[in-house]
């Protein structure tokens, strides 16, 4: 099944704008796990919807991303890029994943934060996937919030569909 979602937010620019409207596989990860590269839309953990104040289900070290969400869900929906997935270490430098060690530093498709470090790793727990919107500076995700597990997402964005001179795959 697919389902039409409209952007809500600048956190996944360059790659999605405001206003702009995809189309996601509802379907998809039935038959097949998330895998890192994906955009999907998911729920977030109850409380990231309004964008402030601290999501985290634990305490933590500043210096680090959240280890666990709240254990509820939000009702909203968010679009955020798998930087992670289960089992995976992840920290941040100049807003890049170093996942299991290694820095993704090829990820043309983002708008780069120098001040985005997170240097101290966690691991992200079974069933669960680490989140982060392409405007590094700019986003709410699971350096905030924590890693969202699998039951949480919704799907995978595929096709771009408004405004016309956007259409495409991603």
């Amino acid at each position: 099944m697919v389902k039409p979602y409209q952007i809500p937010s600048g956190s996944m620019e360059p790659t999605l704008d405001i206003g702009q409207r995809v189309l996601v596989n509802r379907f998809l990860y039935h038959v097949k796990d998330p895998k890192v590269g994906d955009i999907v839309v998911f729920h977030p953990p109850a409380g990231a919807e309004g964008g402030a104040g601290e999501q985290c289900g634990v305490n933590r070290n500043q210096d680090e991303p959240c280890p666990t969400p709240t254990s509820q869900q939000a009702s909203d929906n968010f679009i955020k890029r798998i930087v992670a997935g289960p089992g995976d270490k992840i920290a941040v430098k100049e807003g890049h994943p170093v996942v299991n060690g290694r820095m993704v530093a090829d990820e043309p498709y983002i708008n780069p934060c120098l001040s985005c470090n997170l240097p101290r790793a966690i691991t992200v727990p079974p069933d669960h996937y680490f989140m982060m919107g392409d405007n590094r500076g700019a986003s709410d995700d699971s350096r905030e919030w924590g890693p969202i597990p699998r039951g949480w997402i919704i799907g995978e964005a595929f096709a771009t569909y408004w405004p016309p001179n956007r259409i495409g795959g991603l």
